[in-house]
């Protein structure tokens, strides 16, 4: 099932639509699905879109100053930080974006809670001996966490797994939930669904508040898109639970 819910979203991406309206195109002798393609391609790949497209997947959400946040039972850190690579039997680390476990460190050292729980993410086709969340776990306890505290779920694939595997923990009810902004809205209802009471903590904002729009803005790049496709994948992720929630 894994491998459908990160196949099929492919379909629907960006880089895929232009493709197919290209073969159309070829197919057809029709040079207006190709004339199509490339302004759907430029236009996707500029950052004047990409940051605009992202502010409304980002929606409400704000920075939220540590002082405000409320004391709970569990700060609890979800994946997708960084990739494990082993070569001749040496683990690698490379990191993607640590907003998330700096986010859940500081919240620690605030206080917020006595508890710091992990996501052990690990999908199958990974060859990784290690979850994310056990390595994340021995960079908490560099950085002064007490390893008594910390603790890392079962595998899981998914949000709606971590969801699941964390209330399973039993370590209390009323959660600190850190994750990425354009991430929050979906992660927070798929954690209350299971009953939790959940203080979101957004990090990893991608959205930028620019004080004027230049040239520059208009010229596509290969980062602008990707951060369009990233976008579309999380608002049909939502779509997909919210289906799932609405016909259960």
């Amino acid at each position: 099932m894994i491998y459908l819910h990160k196949i099929l979203p492919l379909l629907l991406t960006p880089i895929m639509v232009v493709i197919l309206l290209i073969v159309i195109g070829l197919y057809k002798k029709r040079n207006s699905f190709i004339y199509l393609a490339i302004a759907l391609l430029y236009t996707l790949s500029t950052p004047i879109f990409s940051d605009a497209f992202f502010k409304l997947v980002e929606s409400d959400q704000h920075r939220k100053c540590i002082t405000s946040i409320e004391q709970a039972d569990a700060i609890v850190v979800l994946s997708g930080m960084l990739s494990l690579h082993e070569i001749d039997g040496e683990e690698y680390v490379e990191w993607g974006d640590p907003d998330r476990f700096f986010g859940g460190i500081a919240l620690m050292k605030a206080g917020k809670a006595t508890n710091l729980i992990f996501t052990g993410a690990k999908m199958p086709w990974e060859k990784s001996s290690r979850t994310e969340g056990d390595v994340l776990t021995d960079y908490a306890t560099a950085y002064g966490m007490p390893h008594d505290h910390i603790f890392v779920s079962s595998l899981v694939t998914n949000t709606a797994d971590e969801a699941a595997a964390v209330k399973k923990m039993a370590l209390g009810n009323k959660i600190i939930l850190v994750t990425s902004a354009f991430h929050m809205p979906r992660a927070q209802i798929l954690f209350e669904k299971e009953g939790l009471e959940v203080v979101p903590y957004p990090v990893d904002f991608k959205s930028l508040t620019a004080d004027s729009i230049t040239f520059m803005d208009y010229l596509p790049n290969g980062q602008s898109l990707a951060k369009t496709e990233m976008g579309m994948r999380e608002l049909m992720g939502r779509l997909f639970y919210w289906l799932k929630l609405l016909s259960s």
